[in-house]
């Protein structure tokens, strides 16, 4: 499947898989284990009919993987499984590329002035 389109609510939910809002130890624990569901939906203020559409789209094109919670975790605090989504090697390799690429390309929209329509002063 082709590289998904870097529309604003991929480019958000790349950025939280790659845990670009997270401090360094947190990132660390992002890219590795990646985030379940309900964290992801709070992270990016997108509700879950416009993030699972997506992030499916994202596991068809490779990017992301998804995998449920061992069941002695949610077990030991009372809870369900938590289904957990993660950048593959590719999504790793690919979002930071896709996500400089979109910018760029905004900025450029822009006139060169990130911030302002049109460029406009």
């Amino acid at each position: 499947m082709a590289d998904p389109k870097m529309t604003p609510h991929t480019q958000t939910v790349l950025r939280a898989l790659l845990g670009q809002s997270a401090d360094g130890e947190r990132r660390s624990a992002v890219l590795a284990t990646g985030l379940y569901g309900l964290e992801l939906s709070r992270m990016t203020d997108l509700p879950n009919g416009t993030l699972f559409p997506l992030l499916e789209r994202l596991r068809q094109a490779g990017w992301v993987e998804r995998y449920w919670e061992q069941d002695d975790v949610a077990e030991a605090e009372g809870r369900p499984r938590r289904r957990f989504f993660r950048l593959t090697d590719k999504g790793a390799e690919r979002a930071p590329l896709a996500l400089a690429a979109a910018t760029a390309s905004s900025t450029s929209r822009l006139g060169g002035r990130p911030g302002l329509a049109g460029g406009a002063v």
